[in-house]
């Protein structure tokens, strides 16, 4: 992740653009993978809402069906 952090500050805005992409998605499977293991270890949604920063509907939305 930090080789395309690095890489959102290309000069060429396609490059920079095409690299905050990736890091976005890649931000989503490690938070979705964060959020399977919280759940699986006992957490609540509104326990894993409250360290996300989110409310406790977004993250049950979000992941409470997988």
């Amino acid at each position: 992740m930090l080789k395309l952090a690095r890489a959102t500050g290309d000069d060429d805005p396609r490059a920079a653009l095409a690299a905050a992409r990736e890091l976005r998605r890649e931000a989503d499977r490690t938070e979705a993978t964060v959020v399977r293991r919280a759940r699986l270890q006992g957490l609540s949604f509104a326990e894993i809402a409250e360290a996300l920063g989110v409310s406790r509907q977004a993250v049950h939305k979000k992941y409470g069906r997988r």
